[in-house]
């Protein structure tokens, strides 16, 4: 059914992010002798000076989703035409009300750390992306009813009512340019910080706040099908119909444009490569500190990304939709317009949502980044070969807050040779752990190992650094 297959291939264009892009590795954390734990705490300086390889040498990738799995995603991308997997009880069961996904990526151009004195100072050049999509289960629950109604029979426009709300899709792009700086301020406490300078390429905004379809026929004879109708019993029925559609969209990027069709409604997005530049400009600050509590104790604390971008009104656009129609259904006409625009799956096209350009005079706006807040304890035995630990993070994501409490044991009896094992108790419902593994100028990740179908949180991180002279001063230091 056409209609079934337009549906499916919009769900799979909203949730194909998933596959492609995270920020930091929580399991690094307490691995001594990494500098990828500077992105989670800045006071958490590493033994040695480092610089990465440009592009490969902290490239950070994962997802997150609050219901479904795996095989859910990858079968909703393969399955666009015939599958009848998403109409089925199981999956309907997973969902919950609000299902959200939430993906990021990151990689650094530039990337490199040295020490001075007591002193570690950092300096970074990266790409940084955030995409957060959620989908009411609403959604699903419609696709399943209009795959069971066939509109040449008239009960399918007796009592019909669907209502979608509150679909949202953000994604934010930008380039990082950062400077850190570390210090031992005694042999307890240390303390950190990093400056950014934030270079806007693209965000946009998209809310279906709803899609309503109701249609009834009140005094239809039955048995009758529409085309033996007497004259007398069709001035004996009243039916109508009606879809109303409220969705926004706001994008600021540069040379990023909403085409328009013939009868004035966006239905396609252009980006026009012949204008390059940045859409918008920000800065964004990083905050950390340690305090060694007894000889064995490190408790430790942090800010990050904790800032915002400013995007310029000459690089946004934005898009209104208020759109109300109404169908007689007496009338054969409107009546086969009506059933037709259901039947061809435009419920959820540009067209049908009726976005327009406004053309009010577009103003600056601020977007916040997606921050995090981070809490660490770690206990030390055998002489700091062995620590354990355990980490709280809140990461303020593109839809919702991603809370995660992650237990971890670290062995690190060298600079050049550091390994943990993560447990991470939420976001993966429990059902997954993390490894990393630090071997020379080589460095390998995961909080979220991949076991099987039913996981919904997969991450990875992979770097490789060259060790620069100058090593941190074990005596003033923790």
């Amino acid at each position: 059914m056409k209609t079934r297959k337009i549906l499916f291939s919009v769900v799979a264009l909203l949730l194909f992010p998933v596959f492609l892009q995270a920020q930091y590795l929580r399991t690094s954390y307490f691995m001594e002798g990494t500098h990828y734990r500077l992105q989670l705490n800045p006071a958490l300086s590493p033994e040695k000076g480092y610089i990465n390889l440009p592009m490969i040498g902290a490239l950070n990738a994962s997802v997150y989703s609050s219901s479904i799995g795996m095989k859910d995603a990858v079968d909703i991308m393969k399955n666009t035409e015939d599958s009848r997997y998403f109409l089925s009880d199981d999956f309907m069961g997973r969902l919950s009300n609000q299902n959200t996904i939430d993906t990021n990526i990151s990689t650094d151009i530039i990337s490199v750390g040295w020490y001075k004195g007591k002193n570690f100072w950092s300096f970074n050049v990266g790409l940084r992306a955030d995409i957060g999509v959620t989908v009411p289960k609403s959604m699903f629950q419609f696709m399943r009813n209009m795959d069971a109604l066939d509109f040449s029979k008239v009960e399918s426009f007796q009592k019909l009512n669907e209502l979608v709300e509150n679909q949202k899709m953000a994604v934010n792009t930008y380039t990082e340019m950062g400077v850190g700086f570390a210090r031992s301020i005694n042999s307890r406490l240390s303390v950190g910080g990093k400056v950014k300078m934030l270079l806007g390429i693209g965000n946009m905004e998209m809310n279906i706040h709803k899609i309503s379809v109701k249609s009834n026929i009140v005094g239809y004879p039955s048995g009758v099908q529409w085309e033996d109708l007497t004259l007398e019993q069709l001035n004996g029925i009243s039916g109508s119909a009606e879809i109303d559609v409220d969705a926004s969209l706001i994008s600021s990027s540069k040379g990023f444009d909403f085409r328009e069709n013939e009868k004035g409604y966006i239905d396609e997005f252009k980006l026009n490569s012949k204008e390059k530049g940045f859409a918008g400009f920000g800065a964004a600050i990083d905050l950390g500190v340690a305090y060694k509590l007894t000889d064995r104790l490190l408790l430790s604390a942090s800010v990050v990304d904790l800032g915002f971008i400013n995007w310029s009104k000459n690089n946004t656009m934005t898009a209104r939709s208020l759109v109300s129609r109404k169908y007689n259904l007496t009338n054969e006409e409107e009546r086969a317009a009506f059933s037709d625009l259901i039947n061809r799956g435009e419920v959820l096209n540009y067209e049908l949502f009726g976005l327009k350009k406004e053309q009010q005079e577009q103003k600056n706006r601020n977007h916040k980044l997606a921050s995090t807040v981070v809490l660490g304890a770690e206990y030390a035995l055998l002489n700091d070969w062995l620590v354990l630990g355990g980490l709280y993070t809140a990461r303020f994501a593109q839809t919702k807050t991603l809370n995660e409490i992650t237990l971890s044991g670290n062995i690190r009896p060298k600079s050049y040779l550091n390994l943990s094992v993560s447990y991470s108790i939420l976001q993966s419902a429990g059902k997954s752990f993390g490894l990393a593994a630090k071997v020379g100028p080589f460095f390998l990740g995961t909080d979220y190992m991949f076991l099987g179908d039913t996981s919904r949180s997969v991450n990875a991180y992979l770097g490789i650094s060259i060790p620069l002279s100058g090593k941190k001063n074990k005596k003033a230091d923790l």
